[in-house]
């Protein structure tokens, strides 16, 4: 993959792309790895700056696995690099995940994948949780509410902001901001037991 020092990329640029490359046009793929790389990579960086120390796969590593994951199969109905960027960080959360689980599975490694959560679940008293937990509370949140699970991968897992999530939800930042509080409050409680929250 190429890499571009540049900023980032206009937002409609990389929605034409998405577009493109979702009607068939490869050529737009390759158009837009070069734009969009450097964002990845500071996702991944996100991703892995919260996993627990001693992690063996580097932020270009992961940005190369979720790529492939990514094209490797049809692409989605892309509306916009918001949801690219969300799809992106729903992957990488899953590489992780699966990396964590296997991980345990080879060595029954208590403790592997921690996440160190800031403000945005806001659990009370504790500075980290485990990932497959996290992981399998989402997994709960999106059978119950699928919206509120997405707005958790788009804000805490892809960083958007409340108005990049409205954009890629197609919702309105206030719908955005409430179901935020409620998924944080849910997925607190679920985390943290009754007692916590």
């Amino acid at each position: 993959m190429a890499t571009r020092d540049e900023g980032p990329a206009p937002h409609s640029q990389v929605t034409e792309l998405l577009v493109r490359w979702r009607e068939g046009d490869h050529a737009a793929l390759e158009q837009l790895v070069p734009l969009v790389y450097e964002e990845l990579r500071r996702l991944a960086r996100s991703h892995l700056r919260r996993e627990a120390a001693g992690h063996s796969i580097q932020s270009a590593g992961l940005v190369h696995e979720a790529y492939l994951r990514m094209v490797g199969k049809d692409p989605p109905d892309w509306q916009n690099r918001a949801h690219f960027f969300g799809v992106a960080a729903r992957l990488m959360r899953e590489i992780l995940v699966d990396r964590t689980r296997k991980f345990r599975a080879a060595k029954r490694g208590a403790g592997a994948g921690e996440l160190p959560l800031d403000e945005a679940i806001g659990l009370p008293h504790q500075r980290s949780v485990d990932l497959i937990l996290l992981d399998d509370a989402l997994e709960r949140l999106a059978k119950l509410d699928e919206r509120q699970c997405r707005i958790v991968e788009l804000r805490f897992f892809a960083g958007l902001s409340l108005e990049e999530t409205s954009v890629a939800l197609g919702i309105s930042e206030a719908t955005v901001s409430r179901e935020w509080t409620t998924a944080r409050l849910w997925l607190r409680h679920e985390i943290a037991g009754p007692r916590m929250a």
